[in-house]
């Protein structure tokens, strides 16, 4: 009965639905596979539900160290992993790779290219992508680290670089070959800027015989009055000064009103030609809440309630960078990692206890702390009281990065590579491949 009414509801289309088993258990979907995703999904391990996990990759990423992909450091493989090798063992998931349309709240039902899913509960966790504000022309010269073709994009843009600055015989041409620009000074972006110093002054440095790769420029442009806003201002300044002794020079003030293959415009009429781009300016959520057909705020996130529920609706959360969640003094739920993850267990204890017919607490968020790496051994942690910068933040950094990374032996190849690295200055990922060969 169950599948004939879903087949009702669908019009009868053929290969439109893939109905769970008809045992009367509950159905939950979940939208996503990153942190908050995948939080939910292992939280509702041994749950009496099905579970249908949707993503339009077939991997989970840990975006934290995409910067490494991008510079040359570590390989994509030693920072994703399939998922369905995570959720093997997890009896009660079924993993479709697919790419949601929308959703239908009165039906109930997930709608992709090929089928639709319906669901008694539905987790919405689709993460965000870049924010170019309003000018996405901008994309095609200064490309956004989200995703490893984003990273291996970016690091054959790096490489491509060098080599063609090698081989040019025209010295501005060269000049611009060896002038890296990073728009953007949250962690995301100075971690590019250090690790693109690292890269030109200690890696490729003995690789040419033409150029002077230590000579390469490498520019961090921030349209607000310090780096790392989001952390005290003395721990800004000593990341600065980080910066600064890699030999990144930090532009402060200063908003870019125009990007193209030749550089970057500044408001104050400066111009820096450069041949490589990045952005890491903002981010703006996923299509969800257009989907949902509910409010959102001026990043697109999904505004929701103290339950992490969009009005109306309980049985539908929404979590993650997708979601416009508010801590208990009212201030905004942080776009970061640990965020997600707490946010998908709470959502998948909400469910429990709606099936339960308990009552559904609100979320609560536990701030852990924020952190940033700056090239080869410094960094910046602050964690309320404590604040560490330099080698010590660095090895907090990096354990708590190793710790987060899904799979024993993502964590052993990663540690490895890393000291390896550490010792000999070596890169062993530098690689121009496929459609980014020249």
């Amino acid at each position: 009965m169950r599948i004939e009414a879903e087949r009702a509801m669908t019009g009868g289309a053929p290969n439109m639905i893939r109905p769970m088993p008809g045992n009367g258990r509950p159905r939950v979907v979940i939208l996503g596979a990153g942190f908050g995703g995948l939080a939910a999904v292992m939280a509702l391990k041994g749950a009496p539900v099905d579970l249908t996990v949707i993503d339009r990759r077939n991997y989970h990423l840990f975006q934290p160290l995409l910067y490494q992909v991008a510079t040359a450091g570590l390989s994509p493989a030693q920072i994703a992993m399939p998922i369905r090798r995570i959720l093997s063992r997890q009896k009660n998931v079924t993993v479709l790779m697919q790419r949601v349309e929308r959703i239908d709240k009165d039906m109930q039902l997930v709608h992709t290219a090929e089928r639709a899913i319906p669901y008694d509960y539905l987790v919405v966790a689709t993460g965000a992508r870049h924010a170019y504000f309003g000018h996405e022309e901008w994309a095609e010269n200064a490309p956004g680290l989200k995703t490893i073709g984003n990273a291996t994009e970016i690091r054959a843009r790096i490489l491509s670089a060098f080599e063609r600055a090698e081989v040019t015989q025209d010295e501005k041409r060269r000049e611009a070959l060896l002038t890296f620009v990073v728009v953007g000074g949250g962690p995301t972006g100075i971690e590019m800027a250090g690790a693109i110093a690292e890269l030109a002054r200690k890696v490729v440095v003995r690789d040419f015989r033409h150029i002077d790769a230590a000579s390469a420029r490498v520019v961090l442009v921030e349209a607000g009055n310090r780096i790392l806003p989001t952390m005290p201002a003395c721990l800004s300044a000593k990341a600065q000064r980080q910066l600064e002794r890699l030999g990144v020079e930090v532009l402060q003030t200063a908003t870019v009103i125009h990007c193209d293959a030749e550089g970057v415009m500044l408001a104050d009429g400066g111009q820096i030609r450069s041949a490589c781009v990045l952005w890491a300016a903002g981010v703006m959520a996923s299509k969800a809440a257009r989907w949902l057909g509910v409010e959102a705020d001026r990043a697109g996130r999904a505004v929701v309630d103290k339950r992490l529920n969009i009005p109306g609706h309980d049985n539908i959360f929404v979590i993650g960078d997708t979601a416009a969640a508010k801590k208990k003094d009212d201030s905004p739920v942080p776009g970061i990692a640990p965020a997600a993850k707490q946010m998908g267990e709470h959502a998948a204890r909400a469910i429990r206890a709606l099936m339960a017919g308990s009552p559904v607490e609100p979320f609560r968020y536990r701030h852990f702390g924020n952190l940033a790496t700056i090239g080869r051994k410094a960094a910046v942690a602050d964690f309320g009281r404590i604040r560490l910068s330099g080698f010590s933040a660095w090895v907090v950094w990096n354990l708590a990065h190793l710790w987060f990374l899904v799979g024993f032996r993502n964590r052993f190849v990663v540690f490895m590579d890393w000291g390896l690295a550490y010792l000999r200055y070596e890169r062993s990922a530098r690689l121009i491949t496929d459609r980014h060969e020249r």
